[in-house]
């Protein structure tokens, strides 16, 4: 089906920050197939009126854990290990299939409905998880965060990497590529490194990229170096985990080294600013690494650390934060910041999206300008990274298909899922 998407404004995305006013956006077969300020020729199945608002490419959440909406202000107050380990990882083991699915459609209708159209999404029931994302249309790169404490090893037994090799069996590749399915390593503090190598050389010998937990807490980043006198940067790239396309969450605690090491090996760090800010983890150095050559992306993290998976949010913390914090208000423009939700989320995970161009992924979204909050309109980039809400998204197509429009979920009954959320999903977890 052909749809022409007009009457609105599109922010390219291009590098140079293009704002195209009075835009025809037109897609088919999943792909954008012009972009231009007249109409293209040819007949269109579907018009899509922006009515004058602003239309950018869906945003890129390159870091979340989309079943933890169950724990959304569930342990609240404390330090990193201390909220893991006595409030989080005790509810993780009440998981079932059915809850996890029923979390899972509760945090991508969150996401869908303030803008997202990709994830990058680690955490466990990765077949549960996968299910709910191919029937909500948005794209997806899932990965199971291989951990080892048993001092036992054998890839053949050992649970994560038997859900490593079913999971990319399965789903890697779905219905064109809207799922992806990563190797990924939940951090060097979880593991040993015989996984490390293990799923190094899964991923390389599947083409696969990696997701991993890197350097998020002070204590974490110092006692990998009492006890490999390395960063966790540097002890992984020992056993080649970063000799594919990878992505490493947090990175609040890196180094020179580490971002001369990023730039090398194409690593992308994923800015989680308001789950470092809650949790008491630091702010990671993004103006330092973007002035290295790294690809810096952005992600939510889980709601049990932010409290939300509003990427619209995210971006305006990243926009403000290091200004701040660097007292420096060219630290990080509105335009760097928006690309990291956008163009450099895309790259990170290995996609052709995150710009309004020819032969790119239709993954877009349209925001109403004339919400009181967006009006008047001086810099549209502007705009979105300091006065937009999430809310103010009234369409999401992901892959040329629109998933959401004007307040109506179109792939998922959000009456049912929040039913079982609150019927089946929480008593489970939490007792009735």
């Amino acid at each position: 089906m052909a749809t022409l998407i007009h009457n609105c404004t599109a922010l390219l995305m291009d590098g140079a920050n293009t704002v195209l006013p009075n835009a025809f956006v037109a897609v088919e077969g999943g792909k954008i197939t012009w972009v231009g300020d007249r109409r293209p020729v040819g007949f269109f199945d579907e018009m899509i009126d922006g009515e004058g608002g602003l239309l950018l490419p869906g945003l890129v959440n390159c870091h979340t854990h989309t079943a933890m909406t169950a724990m959304r202000g569930y342990g609240d107050g404390h330090d990193l290990q201390d909220w893991l380990h006595n409030y989080i990882f005790p509810v993780e083991a009440r998981w079932d299939d059915r809850a996890i699915r029923a979390c899972t459609a509760l945090g991508l209708a969150e996401m869908i409905a303030s803008g997202t159209t990709c994830i990058a999404d680690m955490y466990m029931h990765m077949d549960a998880v996968a299910q709910e994302i191919a029937a909500a249309g948005i794209n997806a790169n899932l990965c199971c965060g291989g951990v080892l404490f048993d001092p036992v090893f054998d890839p053949k037994t050992h649970h994560d990497c038997v859900e490593q090799e079913e999971m990319t069996r399965r789903w890697h590749g779905y219905n064109g590529g809207q799922i992806l399915f990563d190797a990924s390593i939940h951090a060097e503090y979880t593991s040993r490194p015989e996984l490390w190598k293990w799923t190094a050389d899964f991923a390389r010998a599947n083409g696969l990229g990696m997701h991993v937990h890197v350097s998020e807490t002070r204590k974490e980043h110092e006692a990998c170096i009492a006890k490999y006198g390395k960063t966790p940067l540097q002890t992984l790239d020992q056993y080649g985990v970063w000799d594919v396309r990878a992505i490493a969450a947090h990175c609040v605690w890196t180094t020179p080294e580490d971002w001369a090491l990023m730039a090398e090996k194409g690593i992308s760090p994923v800015h989680n600013p308001v789950s470092n800010l809650k949790l008491g983890s630091g702010i990671a150095p993004v103006p330092a690494m973007r002035k290295a050559g790294v690809n810096v992306a952005l992600g939510t993290d889980g709601v049990s650390s932010n409290n939300n998976l509003d990427m619209v949010e995210e971006l305006k913390f990243a926009a403000v934060l290091h200004n701040g914090a660097g007292h420096d208000p060219l630290a990080l423009l509105s335009g760097d910041a928006l690309a990291m939700a956008t163009a450099n989320g895309a790259r990170a995970l290995g996609r052709k999206s995150g710009r309004i161009a020819a032969d790119y992924d239709a993954d877009l979204i349209l925001l109403d300008s004339r919400r009181l909050n967006l009006i008047p309109c001086h810099d549209p980039v502007s705009n979105v990274a300091y006065a937009a809400h999430g809310s103010d998204v009234r369409m999401n197509m992901a892959r040329g298909k629109v998933i959401y429009k004007d307040g109506d979920f179109l792939t998922i009954d959000i009456a049912r899922v929040k039913r079982e959320v609150a019927e089946y999903a929480v008593p489970l977890l939490f007792g009735a």
